[in-house]
């Protein structure tokens, strides 16, 4: 059964959180809602003259200094005052981009958070002291991490995961869910399974949802073994899996160089009637050209079709590729012949792939045919296509016939340059 509270469960001696373990004493875990914070890719920013290598020191101070009795003027750690005029001017333009209709206490926030320095105190204390004297609804932790998002801001991570430990966020398993995710495109795996560790000390049970962004984490950054457990993990659920499952799988082999283990789950999904996105099928066809495995590259094109993906220029040029460095010029070009019965105009990346073929196998004769064949349809050779006739042209020495092709090429171009009277 899904946990919708943590009024119940009894509380954790410890966080993993990267920033949340300085300040454990202070904020614990509330309820949790349902609605979700929105990320975005962390980037630096200039929004303070103080470096963030402060804060994170001037915390630890705060952490070893919690074993001392505390004094009333110690206990407020962060003295909130309002933002005056004297600021940068960095921030002063930051302040101004905040939206119109944004309420004031969502933008009190803001403007605190954009002139944070860490000798005023921790941002942890800052949150605590905002949630203190404005009173605040998720809807506004919501929109305060929007605008942190689109602002870019170096802080975003440490404020939603604060934000995790507030009663008034709300939180559930989606707020987890998305700072993973969020960590994990930038490849930052430490944080993200500290994240995870966390979500499950908390009394929250690993979803599909979660788990299947635990697979694209590992298959972006490579990690093959991880991706393969965590989609065990996932079978072990016993839900039948969706296909952004499948789909980060297959995705996590194709990156590993292992196209084949891809196939296997693309016909289990068939198997199951679970249809793959068609950029599923496009990264596949696309690992088996890149291989020259043209019988790979044969069967996921047929697969395309049978899901019902209308095939365009490009993906007919990869099962060209193939069929090109498999040294096959002859599928090549019947590739090439059904492309155009189907409609499709063929593009100069295609012509050259299949002057390439021929010349892999030093077929003279029959790429001149292929040429005239060409002119009889009026499809105009271009750029990429002359420069392979001009290479193969130099390595059997006909200078000529090289300085022809270049010069109709050079007049065609101009010829299409100028407009009609």
């Amino acid at each position: 059964m899904m946990v919708t509270s943590a009024r119940n469960m009894p509380s954790c001696s410890f966080s993993t959180y990267p920033f949340i373990n300085k300040i454990q004493k202070q904020i614990h875990p509330q309820s949790w809602g349902n609605r979700n914070p929105l990320l975005f890719q962390e980037r630096p920013a200039k929004f303070s003259s103080c470096k963030v290598k402060n804060q994170l020191e001037m915390a630890s101070s705060n952490v070893e200094e919690r074993g001392k009795p505390e004094t009333n003027e110690e206990k407020r750690r962060y003295n909130w005052v309002e933002i005056g005029p004297d600021i940068a001017e960095e921030q002063k333009q930051a302040i101004t981009k905040l939206p119109f209709k944004m309420t004031k206490r969502c933008k009190a926030l803001m403007k605190q958070i954009i002139c944070f320095c860490p000798e005023k105190g921790s941002l942890a204390d800052l949150l605590a002291a905002w949630v203190k004297i404005m009173k605040p609804r998720r809807a506004d932790w919501l929109v305060v991490l929007k605008e942190l998002k689109i602002m870019e801001h170096p802080l975003y991570f440490e404020v939603a995961e604060l934000a995790l430990l507030e009663e008034s966020f709300e939180a559930n398993i989606r707020d987890f869910t998305k700072i993973i995710h969020g960590y994990g495109k930038q490849k930052r795996l430490q944080e993200a399974g500290n994240i995870l560790v966390a979500m499950k000390r908390r009394g929250f049970i690993c979803d599909q949802v979660t788990l299947t962004t635990m697979v694209h984490m590992y298959s972006k950054a490579g990690n093959l073994k991880l991706a393969e457990e965590t989609f065990e993990e996932i079978k072990l659920l016993g839900q039948q899996l969706d296909k952004r499952s499948y789909g980060s799988m297959i995705m996590a082999y194709i990156r590993a160089g292992m196209p084949e283990q891809g196939e296997v789950l693309l016909r289990e999904m068939d198997s199951e009637e679970i249809y793959a996105g068609s950029e599923v099928y496009k990264a596949l066809l696309r690992a088996y050209s890149m291989l020259g495995d043209a019988n790979g590259a044969q069967r996921v094109f047929d697969a395309i079709q049978l899901a019902g993906i209308s095939p365009d220029a490009r993906l007919c040029g990869l099962l060209i590729n193939a069929y090109q460095l498999a040294g096959q010029s002859d599928k090549a070009h019947i590739a090439f012949e059904n492309m155009r019965r189907a409609g499709l105009e063929p593009s100069d990346k295609c012509v050259a792939l299949v002057l390439a073929a021929y010349e892999k196998q030093n077929k003279l004769n029959k790429a001149w045919d292929f040429l005239m064949e060409l002119e009889r349809n009026g499809i105009v050779v271009g750029k990429e296509a002359s420069g392979i006739l001009a290479q193969w042209f130099k390595k059997l020495g006909v200078v000529e016939q090289v300085e022809l092709v270049l010069r109709e090429f050079a007049a065609e171009e101009t010829d299409s340059k100028v407009p009609a009277s």
